[in-house]
């Protein structure tokens, strides 16, 4: 029973007990017989054994895998079951994420809250509010708000999570309150979490080789000098550079803070302004404090803004009269207002001195700054006002909007707002004087494009704020692409090219200054709101025209399955730029070239893939390499030279540290299996990891080890609702498989959705396959115990249905498993084999199902449904149909025959026209006293009489031949002109049944093609199928006699009863008529 807005609560679970109980033994029986080691063919056989290698994104240490791995996971999961299943060699391994920020900074707040509070955490008391824990919104004020303002967010925010601090955190994800302490080693969280992962993944069934398992860090000394020779071969190709760049950074933290060091705003990046430096002529009565703050600099309103080039049509400027506005020092000449988050910014890019200091002398309200004359950088109005602007934003730009409103829609609205409520808006009218200055033209909107799409648009006011969104958007793109200059020194010169020339002669003339944000806003793992600075930095030239080639070759040649995620990739490789690769804090391997940085965690994971196919042979499972590996080899002996020759066929090593034979072992690994053959993601991985690792594989592998696929999905709701702790809908891989079992939570994650929009687990399917499962399990037990006793010999025509429903079943899951659409692998082989069952045995209630046949289904069964539920498959192979190995090494099933369509073809027939009678049936009732034909007493014994056609009616037949003549081959159309003009010369156009079975037989072109629509003529004999099933209709439409007749042998008998002529008239071939009479 569902909970009224949470996970829904077994009432019973002996069921899924029993299958539980069978799940661990069989998984017991896998590791025993080592079915997922994957191991290479024997030498020389490794082009005649296929491969396959599939891969998800290890997941980061600090906790457990939750349902949303375990949709990932599954992807891969399913085609390593079916791969197995084409007798490929199969390897799925799984690693563990350990690099970054997010362990350490976890590890650092339980230091301070063991001070706080004891080893224990017996000093903590509910009221308690630590303000570190606290991740606080931007301002919008200019000042940071006070300790008091913190705390009470902080309370806020308990309230809203009930998980203030890390050590909360970590009992709510099942670490014990005395165990606790010990995280606050990062590294001890490295030995703690990945046997948790490895024990959920073998509880999920996983077919995972576990001894290429491995953590990341230098801890693991085999992994770090993979990691160093990657990186120096990336810094041998120049492809990673030295030098200062823009970045979003953390305060708090000293340096970079990259996508996964990111508690929020992961994908954001910096945002690119220029400054616009608007000198002060003259301050109102309110605002003269600045001045006399200022301590004799010149006073600046700084805007930013993302289109320089139209500087030269600035009529006035905007503030927000409910922002506060600070004043601070930029040197010792010149004071800026703007925000004091665009200060914050500011200072950590050089823009203001000294560096990453914020010195404030001063704060006014917006409303106060309303009538301050300022100069106009590059504006043919040199001189303009201050005024009120509603939508100005605190958290985007500086607070200071430079007014255009010749080509922005905002400006020109709220400018005309102004003017027309001038005493509402308490200004005076004066300062809104000037008209929209010419600035650029534009083919689609004259020399005013935002006065001429405000009129388009119908946009009234500032007010119109969707309107304003599109027009701006427009504006923009049209000016940018089709603009050309009006004005200034680059008058005649397109936008595109203007655009950075203005800027540059701002900039250049002291009235401008580059400024950057972020995108939006991003918190780190240290619960400090980030900002852009400009620093020195180790960055990966992500972008590089050469190098963005390579990679967009790489994506034309992988399969990606969906469209949608195509076009991901082709534009995020169309934004993305240089990346940092490095950061001074947290864990990883050391930069090797320059040991005081660590490489970050979105850069040391690109290319780790290829680890996996020597991982073993290095390590032997131990995950933090630790321990040699089978092969001999030491940590120290895998050189730069040694992972050259095995990853790129560099020199071999001269002298070299392994010997030849444990170079070619490495060697015949890495060839064998890589590359990778599928990689499965969340979608959101695409804007960072999936292209990084494209562009990487580009750079340092040959194309034929780039990888084949990237399969990407979308995320996972719960119970149609996004997962949350907060509201209690939330489900781990181990809560979900301790409540239903492993099968049962793999049915419902296949069942979930395969399309890269979200998907959506839900509990009642998967409580609802318990039952499911248990049930055709028992059923399959008693079908083989009772074998003896079901009908044998010659088969049936239901017997020949249900075997070719089979083989079209197991032909049509095939190919939604290749394609990895598991809802509809699922659907066709498990729930509608199931269905073909039911309908099966309904068929033959009477004669007996047929015991090879029914041993047959069961046999499929378990096949088609192994990839997804193999625990059940293998107790229905190998307990009850007594097969000598596992199912795990079973292949793929081939038909018993080929798939005889018209067979199948007649059945579907046969049903349809069965169920067209007993819903006739059903309504005799209420079709008592209303029937045009006698009426049927249903309380009263009944017979059936079905007609069946041999031909179609004449006028049907002329019909079919004048939209035939009509038809034009060429453009798979049919002239109606010429229908009319032909039915007309035949004398139909006044028959009211001719046009609309025109129509229906349009409709039938176009949903079967031409050829089909045309050809009438059934490929089996309705009398036959209808009268060898006589039997059963009479049991299943409740009659006491059913005949099947001729429909034109049954004119003559038209009158008599059970011969209705206008039922029998409507008899047509495929669409048989009838007729109950009683009895």
């Amino acid at each position: 029973m569902a909970a009224p807005n949470g996970p829904i609560e077994l009432a019973k679970t002996g069921k899924r007990d029993y299958l539980v109980t069978l799940e661990k033994k069989y998984q017991a029986l896998w590791e025993s017989q080592k079915l997922f080691d994957a191991t290479l063919p024997s030498p020389g056989q490794e082009d005649t054994e296929p491969k396959w290698m599939g891969t998800f994104p290890f997941a980061y240490m600090n906790g457990s895998y939750h349902l949303g791995h375990a949709f990932t996971i599954s992807k891969i999961e399913f085609d390593a079951g079916f791969q197995r299943m084409l007798g490929k060699r199969v390897l799925f391994p799984m690693g563990f994420h350990c690099t970054g920020m997010p362990i350490k900074a976890a590890s650092d707040k339980l230091i301070r809250e063991m001070e706080l509070f004891g080893e224990d955490f017996a000093g903590f008391r509910e009221e308690d509010v630590e303000e570190d824990a606290v991740v606080v919104p931007a301002p919008t004020g200019a000042n940071p708000p006070a300790a008091a303002d913190k705390a009470k967010k902080g309370k806020v925010a308990a309230k809203a999570t009930g998980l203030t601090y890390q050590f909360q955190i970590m009992e709510s994800i099942g670490v014990p309150r005395a165990e606790i302490k010990k995280f606050a080693d990062p590294y001890y969280w490295l030995s703690y979490f990945p046997p948790l992962a490895i024990e959920d993944a073998k509880s999920f069934g996983a077919r995972i080789d576990y001894r290429r398992s491995f953590i990341t860090t230098d801890v693991n000394p085999y992994f770090d000098s993979f990691v160093r020779w990657q990186m120096n071969a990336l810094h041998a190709m120049q492809k990673v550079q030295f030098g200062e760049r823009y970045t979003i950074y953390s305060p708090k933290d000293g340096q970079p803070c990259m996508d996964h060091d990111r508690a929020s705003g992961e994908a954001l990046g910096p945002q690119e302004y220029t400054a616009v430096k608007m000198e002060v002529v003259d301050l109102p009565g309110k605002a003269k404090v600045l001045q006399e703050k200022a301590g004799g600099r010149k006073i600046f309103l700084v805007a930013a803004t993302l289109r320089p080039e139209t500087m030269y049509g600035q009529t006035n400027c905007f503030v927000g009269t409910a922002i506060k506005y600070g004043l601070f020092v930029a040197n010792d000449t010149e004071a800026y207002v703007c925000t004091y988050r665009a200060a914050r910014n500011m200072a950590f890019q050089g823009c203001t001195l000294p560096r990453t200091e914020i010195t404030q002398l001063a704060e006014v309200d917006g409303a106060a700054l309303i009538g301050t004359r300022i100069k106009a950088p590059f504006g043919v109005n040199p001189e303009v006002y201050v005024l009120p602007m509603e939508n100005v934003l605190a958290t985007k730009g500086t607070g200071v909007v430079t007014s255009v409103p010749s080509d922005s829609p905002d400006d020109y609205a709220t400018l005309m707002d102004l003017r027309k409520k001038a005493e509402f808006y308490h200004i005076d009218p004066s300062w809104a004087r000037y008209d929209p200055v010419p600035v650029i033209r534009t083919p689609a909107y004259g020399d005013l494009t935002a006065p001429a799409l405000c009129k388009q648009l119908k946009i009234q006011s500032q007010k119109d704020v969707k309107q304003l969104a599109d027009a701006k958007d427009l504006a923009y793109k049209e000016g940018f692409y089709n603009g050309v200059m009006l004005v200034g020194e680059f008058e005649g010169e397109p936008v595109q090219e203007a655009k950075a020339k203005v800027r540059e002669k701002m900039i250049d003339a002291g009235l401008a200054f580059a400024y950057a944000e972020p995108e939006g806003l991003i918190i780190s793992r240290s619960a400090d709101e980030c900002v852009v600075a400009l620093v020195d930095q180790w960055y990966i030239d992500y972008g590089e025209p050469v190098w963005k080639e390579q990679a967009e070759k790489l994506l034309g040649k992988m399969n990606t399955y969906f469209d949608e995620t195509r076009h991901a990739f082709q534009g995020t490789l169309g934004w993305l730029n240089k990346w940092a690769c490095a950061r001074t804090y947290g864990l990883g391997s050391k930069l090797p070239w320059d040991t005081k940085w660590l490489v970050e965690s979105l850069s040391d994971s690109t290319i780790y893939m290829a680890y996996y196919s020597v991982a073993y042979l290095l390590q032997g499972g131990v995950i933090n390499g630790h321990t040699v590996g089978p092969l001999g080899v030491k940590a120290e002996q895998m050189t730069d030279e040694v992972w050259e020759h095995i990853m790129r066929d560099g020199p071999y090593p001269d002298p070299c540290p392994i010997t030849k034979e444990q170079m070619s072992a490495l060697k015949r690994e890495f060839n064998y299996w890589y590359p990778m053959d599928i990689r499965s993601s969340g979608k959101d991985l695409i804007n960072n990891h999936l292209t990084f690792c494209i562009y990487n594989h580009a750079a340092l592998f040959p194309e034929e080890k780039w990888p084949l696929s990237m399969r990407c999905n979308g995320h996972l709701m719960l119970n149609g609702k996004k997962m949350s702790k907060s509201t209690g809908n939330s489900l781990t891989m181990r809560d979900s498989i301790q409540k239903f079992g492993a099968d049962a939570t793999r049915v419902a994650l296949a069942d979930s959705g395969d399309g890269i929009e979200d998907a959506n687990f839900e509990e009642n399917t998967a409580n609802a396959a318990i039952l499911r499962l248990h049930t055709l399990m028992s059923w399959c037990e008693e079908m083989i115990e009772t074998k003896a006793t079901l009908r044998a010999g010659p088969k049936t025509f239901h017997d020949d249905v249900f075997e070719n429903q089979i083989n079209n079943l197991v032909e049509i899951t095939k190919k939604q498993y290749e394609n990895t659409n598991y809802k509809d692998a699922l659907k066709y082989g498990f729930y509608e084999l199931q269905s073909a069952r039911d309908s099966y045995r309904e068929m033959t209630a009477d004669a007996g199902m047929h015991g090879d046949l029914i041993e047959y289904f069961i046999r499929i069964s378990a096949l088609l449904i192994t990839p997804i539920a193999p625990h059940f498959a293998e107790h229905v192979w190998t307990t009850v149909l007594k097969q000598p190995k596992s199912v795990q090494l079973a292949l793929y099933p081939v038909p018993s025959k080929p798939v005889d369509h018209i067979i199948l073809q007649s059945a579907d027939y046969f049903r349809d026209a069965v169920k067209t009678i007993r819903d006739y049936e059903m309504s005799l009732g209420k079709r008592k006293g209303k029937s045009a034909g006698p009426a049927v007493d249903p309380s009263k014994p009944k017979a059936l009489r079905i007609f069946v056609a041999s031909s179609f009616p004449e006028w049907q037949e002329t019909c079919v031949k004048v939209v035939k003549e009509a038809y034009d081959d060429s453009t798979h159309s049919v002239d109606d002109a010429k229908v009319r003009q032909l039915l007309g010369a035949a004398g139909l156009m006044k028959d009211k049944r001719a046009m609309p079975f025109v129509q229906a037989f349009k409709k039938r072109i176009g949903q079967f093609g031409a050829k089909t629509a045309f050809n009438r003529t059934l490929p089996f004999s309705e009398l036959e199928v209808l009268r060898m099933n006589v039997s059963y209709l009479q049991r299943t439409l409740s009659s006491e006699k059913v005949e099947v007749v001729l429909a034109n042998e049954a004119r003559a008998n038209a009158g008599q009863p059970g011969y209705v002529a206008n039922v029998i008239d409507t008899a047509e071939p495929g669409s048989p008529s009838f007729s109950f009479y009683n009895v």
